[in-house]
């Protein structure tokens, strides 16, 4: 059983293409689709259902999964005690949510590289969901989160710390002379919201409906820097992480606005899969994680 195969697999079962599998490993399509066939055959069992354009795994094929992981998991292990470097090389993949990855991430990356300069650093971002996909096919090595915490015996937890989600706005807005509102009173604002999906949005509208209120915001964007930006120069209120906002608050440019709801609090979590190799890379990645956090 060729490890290359195995690569490919789990490349294919993450992007569930085997065209985008051949592009991102610089194959040719048929070449992915041999090694898939060796593989099936060796194995004994169907890994993969193509009905038309579309390929998903089988039940088997899920199955596999872990296997693979831990396969390559082992090879690698078994290729860093050959080299036995002093200085990590290689590449670390990180997944993140975009909020931790534009207020926090850049101060973490900064302080590995210069204990890492050989390491590459592969960023990734997307939803919690979409994270926990990755890492489950070998797509990221580890995973940067803001969500409720995640349990499962899959998963070995680095870090966490809990954060609170609080409304904001601009100093100048009017609404800012009092740090006490009425929820219903700024609900009635524009808002700027990130996507749909995002946790903390989730959890907002969630506690709105539980009180029948609706919230229609004028924008929807991914990038948290981007919104930070529009509150500043005035444009409406938001609904933001305080570890993104912190610095506009001190700075003066934003104002943070108690209001009579719920406060609701996430848990920013750095996460990686039981099964998976904990490279040098990542033990230093980690280690500065915590030390951050703390």
């Amino acid at each position: 059983m060729e490890i290359r195969n195995i690569t490919t697999f789990l490349k294919v079962a993450a992007t569930q293409n085997f065209s985008k599998a051949a592009e991102q490993l610089g194959y040719s399509q048929s070449a992915v689709t041999i090694q898939m066939q060796q593989l099936e055959k060796e194995l004994g069992t169907k890994l993969f259902e193509r009905i038309g354009k579309t390929v998903s795994l089988t039940s088997q094929g899920e199955r596999f999964i872990t296997y693979a992981n831990e396969i390559v998991r082992v090879t690698n292990e078994a290729m860093a005690f050959a080299t036995d470097r002093t200085i990590p090389e290689g590449t670390l993949r990180i997944g993140s949510v975009d909020s931790l990855a534009t207020a926090i991430l850049p101060n973490l990356l900064l302080q590995f590289h210069h204990i890492c300069p050989k390491v590459e650093i592969v960023i990734k971002t997307d939803t919690s969901d979409g994270l926990i996909e990755m890492i489950k096919s070998n797509e990221i090595d580890l995973f940067l989160t803001l969500d409720h915490k995640i349990y499962g015996t899959e998963w070995i937890r680095a870090m966490q710390r809990e954060e609170d989600i609080v409304f904001v706005t601009s100093s100048k807005n009017i609404l800012a002379s009092e740090k006490k509102q009425d929820l219903m009173t700024i609900i009635k604002e524009p808002f700027l919201l990130t996507e749909k999906g995002e946790s903390y949005r989730y959890e907002l509208e969630r506690m709105l409906s539980e009180n029948d209120i609706d919230i229609k915001p004028i924008l929807e964007i991914g990038n948290t820097e981007t919104i930070i930006h529009l509150l500043e120069e005035g444009m409406g209120f938001s609904f933001l992480p305080f570890f993104s906002v912190r610095e506009s608050i001190e700075q003066g440019n934003l104002f943070q606005i108690e209001t009579n709801a719920p406060t609701i609090r996430m848990w920013s979590q750095l996460l990686y899969h039981k099964n998976k190799w904990v490279t040098p890379q990542m033990k230093i990645f980690i280690a500065i994680t915590q030390k951050f956090f703390q």
